[in-house]
């Protein structure tokens, strides 16, 4: 999946790319909840009732690449959603037990997998608790009956390292570092071994929790607009990155609410684009301020 070809990422689905964790969102009957939370969030001890997991660190990534996270085949993925009991005709929302972290990744998935029908839970298992909503313990897996679910790859959702590089020497695009600043300008170490410090020339540092209030729930779409402003000017294609291809798809998600259109997630991220090899790395501040915080 890797190509210069963008998609239009704002034919959202029912409920529109986020929806919130109150009892007014309706989530109920119909609706499939997805867990996709990572790390020491993975297999929480508790769950939104019914919900599955969608485990990144598991089969929803393809573990025979050299990093992490990395997007599935086709048919691995067709595999993984039909084992969860996902249907093309179902709607899904998913969320993380961070707040809006990994779940904005399942999210991206989904989408350039040709599947609109998803929106994030904003604020994440988080928000849900603090709503009063109701919780279960969670079990080792998902077990109920098969889906029908079939991916169909959209082009230029997800791209490699050459589509970045054409990014960057590309004055109508701007790549957007979701990382720590400090990460970015090379002044705190790299949390995988083995990878250089800094980031890509010519790329900006928007951090992604800049993107967020309190409590991991994401800014209005207003406020999100400035702040993308604030670092890309004028330019409308945009290309994310992190250090592993999670963290840049909350600000895919951020930009798609702030109205973007043109947009993409480098898959291998800094865990590739860091390895020792000839790839340019720079080490310095990121310039300016970066809107409301």
């Amino acid at each position: 999946m890797s190509t210069t070809t963008h998609a239009d990422t704002n034919d959202a689905g029912p409920y529109g790319p986020l929806v919130g964790a109150g009892p007014q969102a309706g989530l109920g009957e119909g609706v499939v909840l997805l867990d996709a939370s990572v790390g020491a969030h993975r297999g929480a001890a508790v769950r939104i009732p019914g919900a599955r997991p969608f485990d990144l660190d598991g089969e929803l990534s393809d573990h025979a690449s050299a990093v992490p996270h990395t997007m599935p085949g086709t048919e691995e993925f067709t595999e993984a959603l039909r084992a969860l009991g996902v249907h093309d005709t179902d709607t899904v929302v998913v969320y993380d037990a961070q707040g809006v972290y990994s779940s904005a990744r399942a999210w991206w998935m989904l989408r350039a997998m040709g599947f609109d029908r998803v929106a994030v839970l904003d604020g994440g298992l988080p928000a849900w608790i603090a709503a009063g909503r109701p919780v279960e313990p969670s079990p080792a897996a998902y077990d109920g009956p098969r889906g029908t679910f079939t991916a169909r790859p959209r082009r230029g959702l997800v791209v490699d390292a050459g589509a970045v590089t054409a990014a960057l020497a590309d004055p109508a695009a701007a790549v957007l570092d979701a990382r720590t600043a400090e990460r970015y300008a090379g002044t705190a170490p790299e949390p995988r071994p083995g990878l250089r410090g800094g980031h890509m020339p010519g790329s900006v540092s928007l951090p992604f929790g800049r993107l967020q209030r309190d409590g991991g729930v994401m800014r209005p779409a207003h406020e999100l607009r400035t702040v993308f402003e604030a670092v890309v000017g004028g330019r409308e294609r945009l290309y994310f990155s992190c250090g592993s291809g999670v963290t840049a798809c909350v600000l895919a998600l951020g930009a798609a609410l702030a109205g973007y259109r043109d947009l993409a997630v480098y898959d291998g991220s800094w865990s590739e684009w860091g390895l020792p090899s000839d790839r340019p790395v720079a080490t310095g501040e990121a310039p300016g301020a970066f809107g409301p915080r």
